[in-house]
């Protein structure tokens, strides 16, 4: 084969349009050679000509790179038609590509890199992480710069006794991979030693296994092979035994909620009511973009932490100095039908599971972040996405589906964590033949109704049980298409893990008309109540009611208000809400408490043992609700009315403390912008640390609420505080806007 694939694709296609190079020649003149140079030889920014792209070299990475610029770069984005922009990429891919050269044999290619690449880089999901993965080389490197960089030396650093490749370093600190794939996050100060540098060949093969390993590389596409065994790494393992234990090591924070319960509790104990108001800022890490809604996992000294697109990376939990980062490149997503966000992923083993706003499960390795495998959970083209992190339980990964506003329904699956199988799926509307589709009324309407899964659900080893939450009914506010309980809308599922069978539900919300999802968090304690001792799942709702659930049978046991609301006079004896009359949505309007974001939305609430207390981020609000009728088109939009926030009440918020068995509140902090997406962390310490929208992370005494200290981060903040702590020390860490902020005592 005398031209490489990519080479021989992007030439030809070039061939046919000399015009677009031509064009695009003159727009990076004008356009980019500030930084690159007229030949785009580079200057300030680098040489483009060499084929060695390091954010990608595919028509669309480079143009998204033009428009969208490269976060933590200086490549800024340039506002231009996405015409031009590939214009400029064709302008790109033409300097060198007619050049391409390589005469290789792929398939004896294969066996030489089995034979002497497999051990330190990975394709297809396996092999070793020393070097760079190779599985997406083709879209970096053309075959010439390959098969050059296979020819050069290695070099290794020795610092003190540990010798390693150096992937990463600063003025204080250090990231070193030694050849047994340990890493080592060293402070430069400590060293006894300078460090010493050192080269070795990168490989013995000859020019013609060298071609023949590029022919591989790029003749090849990865594939995982389920088959090949799993052995999670000796010094990184995750199990599932541990994730059902964390309160053995709170120093790390295993889950999205901080254990499989959703306590989102820390049993650290060195931050004190009486030490708080020491305080300091340690490290602060930009995740680029906005609205970053992260809650961080730590294991053992290594934090994992998210990015609103998809963007992933591991810091050191000491410094916040990176250790690997993650970047997807998403397609175009249909943003009017989801949350452009990313809150997090789950671990078990050796791996990281993230789901994707392109709805996609991907599995990470945690020790370099190179790509297990990527799995397809739905079509994001017809505008599902996936927002929440997912659900370790056993050796299964949990996930829903993100199907909001977009005349589609949601559902929950469980997949093999090995092999990236699907095991089953719960569908979040009855399907045909479910009795319950009769709370439909017409049937159809259950076809596109909604009941989005929103959020990361828990897990009770003690019955072995999952509870997944769903959201409203759809259209939102245009109750008048789809009669009925619409169930199972705004509801809690109890469902089988093995076999992804419902055991119970319960519907806080029946045929909900303010868009109230049900997506708030279900926590799971034992507790007594009227004087019994019982397997509890308690939640604040949306809806501004406090529900206690028995976990085992789903039977509702108590509830009551705990926020300002207007539309019913109470719960009756089984939990269904009185609705009261004129609440509903009308052409002209009603006027109802609260709006539609809800009294508690996502940010996650906090169970502390010690003051039996749920706390829980509140605000109270008020709106006018007009409901509009219209057909229901899969992929568009499909709300059915709108929501006009009084602006004379504002969104007074506040932290409240409800006691968990009754949802009496105990206590009460005022906040001046309430928010239903900041959380709240309680700690062993008898300090509770919660978030505000303005931007505040706020220390406060468990037991009183009295304030202690705070910080503020200079952006919104939209995310919930977590607790770890590294060699003995604690830390808190906060999202906000664009970056994590992390907080220890003197």
């Amino acid at each position: 084969m005398k031209l490489a694939l990519l080479a021989l694709v992007a030439f030809a296609a070039l061939a046919q349009h000399p015009e677009a190079v031509a064009q695009g020649q003159k727009l990076f003149v004008r356009n980019c050679s500030a930084c690159h140079g007229d030949t785009a030889k580079g200057g300030r920014g680098p040489d483009l000509t060499t084929g060695d792209w390091k954010h990608g070299g595919a028509e669309a990475d480079l143009v998204r790179n033009i428009v969208k610029g490269i976060p933590g770069t200086q490549m800024p984005a340039i506002p231009m038609p996405e015409q031009d922009a590939k214009s400029i990429a064709a302008f790109l891919l033409s300097l060198s590509a007619a050049d391409e050269r390589v005469d290789g044999n792929d398939s004896r290619g294969r066996t030489l890199f089995e034979a002497n690449c497999r051990s330190c880089h990975m394709f297809g999901g396996q092999g070793g992480i020393l070097g760079p993965d190779l599985s997406d080389i083709r879209a970096k490197l053309k075959p010439t710069a390959l098969s050059k960089r296979i020819a050069e030396e290695i070099e290794f650093t020795t610092a003190g006794r540990t010798k390693g490749i150096l992937k990463g370093e600063d003025t204080f600190t250090l990231q070193l991979l030694d050849e047994q794939s340990h890493w080592h996050l060293l402070n430069k100060r400590d060293l006894p030693t300078p460090l010493r540098k050192s080269t070795a060949p990168h490989s013995k093969l000859s020019t013609t296994d060298r071609l023949d390993v590029v022919a591989f590389l790029f003749k090849t596409k990865p594939a995982y092979d389920a088959s090949l065994p799993w052995k999670p790494a000796a010094d990184f393992n995750v199990t599932a035994q541990r994730l059902r234990n964390t309160a053995a090591e709170p120093q790390n924070w295993l889950t999205y909620w901080g254990d499989l319960r959703g306590t989102h509790y820390s049993g650290l104990k060195q931050i004190t009511p009486a030490n708080a108001p020491t305080l300091k800022s340690t490290w602060t890490h930009q995740l680029g973009g906005n609205t970053v809604e992260t809650t961080p996992l730590v294991v053992d000294g290594l934090m994992f932490v998210t990015g609103p697109l998809n963007n992933a990376a591991a810091l050191d939990a000491r410094t916040g100095r990176p250790i690997w980062k993650y970047t997807r490149r998403l397609p175009q997503i249909a943003s009017h039908c989801t949350v452009m966000t990313n809150r997090g992923m789950a671990v078990l083993g050796d791996r990281l599971y993230m789901a994707t706003l392109d709805t996609r499960l991907v599995a990470l390795d945690a020790k370099s972040g190179n790509v297990i495998w990527d799995i397809e959970v739905d079509d994001y083209k017809k505008g599902f996405s996936i927002t929440h992190a997912p659900l370790v339980v056993g050796d299964k990964i949990i996930v829903g589906v993100t199907a909001a506003y977009c005349a589609l329904t949601g559902s929950v699956d469980a997949y093999d964590a090995a092999t990236g199988k699907r095991l089953w799926r719960f569908h979040s509307t009855p399907r045909p033949g479910d009795p319950l589709r009769k709370t439909w009324n017409p049937e159809k309407s259950a076809d596109y109704g909604g009941a989005p899964t929103w959020m990361t659900g828990t897990y009770d080893a003690d019955t072995d049980t999952v509870f997944w939450m769903t959201g409203n009914p759809g259209p939102d506010y245009d109750g008048k298409v789809r009669l009925g309980d619409n169930l199972y809308s705004n509801c809690v599922l109890a469902i089988d893990p093995k076999t992804g069978r419902l055991k119970w539900w319960f519907q806080f919300t029946p045929h909900d008309v303010h868009d109230w999802d049900a997506t708030e968090t279900p926590v799971l304690i034992d507790g007594v109540v009227n004087g019994q001792k019982r397997k509890l799942l308690v939640t604040a709702q949306r809806n501004a009611f406090h529900y206690v659930l028995d976990r085992t049978t789903g039977e509702f046991l108590t509830g009551r208000a705990y926020a300002k609301q207007t539309w019913a006079s109470g719960l009756d004896a089984k939990g269904r809400p009185i609705v009261l009359p004129n609440t509903t949505p009308t052409p002209e309007g009603n006027y109802v408490c609260p709006d539609a974001a809800g009294t508690a939305n996502w940010g996650s609430p906090s169970y502390d043992p010690v003051t039996n207390y749920l706390l829980v981020s509140v605000r109270e609000t008020c709106a006018t609700y007009t409901s509009v009728t219209k057909e229901p088109v899969p992929g568009e939009g499909f709300t059915g009315g709108g929501v006009e926030v009084d602006p004379k009440i504002g969104a007074p918020g506040f932290v409240r403390a409800l006691e968990a068995t009754t949802g009496i509140v105990k206590w009460n902090f005022p906040m001046q912008i309430g928010s239903s997406t900041t959380g709240v962390v309680a700690t062993a310490g008898g300090v509770a640390f919660a978030s505000s929208n303005d931007g505040n992370l706020i220390a406060l005494d468990s037991k009183t609420g009295k304030y202690l200290w705070h910080y503020y981060t200079g952006a919104n903040i939209v995310a919930s505080p977590m607790s770890y702590a590294v060699a003995g020390k604690q830390y808190v860490a906060i999202a906000s806007q664009s970056a994590i902020f992390v907080f220890a005592l003197p």
